[in-house]
């Protein structure tokens, strides 16, 4: 580019970069996801170990007489700050302690991570496909009880075969989802009712049924007098343990992996896919073009609702359910918003999303480990996960921090805009 350039044009690969190549220069860039969001976790990780220094009043109690003897001070910050990160990894990851334990405490911190990413997958998934298909569904709450209502009646009311009645289940609480998510498409594609306006009320209708059924004749456990919980789920309804019945992780994280590659060849490879793509991007042009934008509204949000059924199946019949697998009030456990910043953080993609999951599956599973071990509290690990969402929800927020450049060529000096 000349300096009496007056357009702008596109830049060349500046000097610094120029040994690597055209892929992974990308990486350095101010837009590329993957360097924004490892940048916004080590950002959120520098603040909650501020969080973690100023919880302790120990270590605050030492900056008073910082000028006079700075190393008590600075020693009990990296105290805070060690301990409680050593103590999330222990409970999140791996803890050499159990090196020579049984296989449940070596396996643990691991496979309660896998747990708890398990329905986050499954949740950041459905945003994610009702996201693409320009339809925001805030309504996993709702989808996710009624999924849960039908998996839990047929877990107990229905007596199947072994291996056929965890199945049945299964489908079951997809069915219930589908059918509660495609009422919303809809009331949107025939009665032009907004998405964001309906799920909202949709998950209060599913809540309050979700409380009338816990109390009500044939549905209630009838030993668990004064409590709202469902009867328990049949033995052989319930999702089976992956690697053995000492480590909790259960076939449901094998589903969320399979749903992961469903979906994404889905939206990448099939017809249907590409209208949900189409609507998501000009549904004006997706009309013209002879697509069938009703239908498609319909079948993005059943698809979203399946996905969101299929967590409250992992709720209520997998190995993370306390109560012998019976249903409870708070069986959503707020999923439903967690999901969103998932996919949010996943950029709205199958395999980002899995990640996305990971990564707060990990959180989740460490910070009661750090809250018992390091006495901090749990509300660090949220501060970090907020922290994450925000600054990757503003990607001009970390290329100002680290002054990232980005694929835009400046204009020149003296040029037009």
């Amino acid at each position: 580019m000349t300096s009496d350039s007056t357009t702008e044009q596109e830049p060349q690969p500046q000097e610094p970069l120029g040994g690597l190549s055209a892929a992974a220069r990308n990486v350095f860039t101010a837009e590329n996801s993957l360097l924004v969001t490892l940048l916004a976790i080590v950002i959120a990780l520098v603040v909650g170990a501020i969080l973690m220094v100023v919880s302790d009043t120990d270590t605050l109690g030492k900056a008073s007489y910082f000028f006079a003897s700075p190393g008590d001070f600075l020693s009990a910050v990296w105290h805070d700050i060690s301990n409680g990160y050593t103590a999330l990894f222990k409970g999140a990851v791996f803890d050499p302690a159990t090196v020579n334990g049984t296989p449940a405490q070596f396996f643990g911190p691991i496979s309660n991570t896998l747990l708890n990413a398990t329905p986050l997958i499954f949740g950041g998934l459905a945003v994610s496909l009702a996201f693409t298909g320009g339809l925001f569904n805030i309504g996993g709450q709702g989808q996710l009880i009624t999924g849960a209502i039908f998996a839990a009646y047929v877990s107990f009311a229905w007596h199947l075969p072994g291996g056929l009645h965890v199945l049945v289940a299964i489908l079951a609480g997809a069915l219930g989802g589908t059918l509660y998510g495609a009422v919303v498409g809809w009331l949107k594609a025939w009665r032009g009712a907004h998405e964001v306006i309906v799920t909202i009320m949709l998950n209060y209708v599913a809540f309050y049924l979700l409380g009338y059924l816990l109390n009500a004749n044939g549905f209630h456990d009838p030993a668990k007098l004064g409590q709202a919980v469902s009867k328990p789920a049949d033995a052989d309804a319930r999702l089976p343990h992956l690697f053995g019945d000492s480590v909790s992780t259960d076939v449901s994280l094998v589903i969320a992996l399979a749903a992961t590659v469903a979906v994404a060849w889905f939206l990448k490879r099939s017809k249907l896919g590409f209208e949900v793509r189409a609507l998501g991007i000009n549904p004006r042009a997706a009309r013209i073009a002879g697509i069938d934008v009703g239908r498609t509204q319909i079948l993005a949000m059943g698809l979203s609702g399946l996905l969101f059924g299929l967590v409250g199946v992992v709720q209520t019949l997998g190995t993370t359910n306390p109560n012998d697998n019976s249903l409870s009030p708070n069986i959503d456990a707020g999923l439903g918003f967690d999901a969103i910043t998932v996919a949010l953080l996943g950029r709205n993609r199958p395999w980002g999303i899995v990640g996305a999951a990971l990564l707060f599956g990990a959180f989740n599973a460490g910070s009661s480990v750090m809250q018992a071990s390091a006495q901090l509290p749990v509300d660090i690990v949220t501060v970090i996960k907020a922290v994450i969402v925000i600054f990757v929800a503003a990607p001009r927020l970390v290329q100002e921090l680290f002054r990232l450049r980005s694929r835009r060529a400046a204009v020149p000096t003296g040029g037009q805009a």
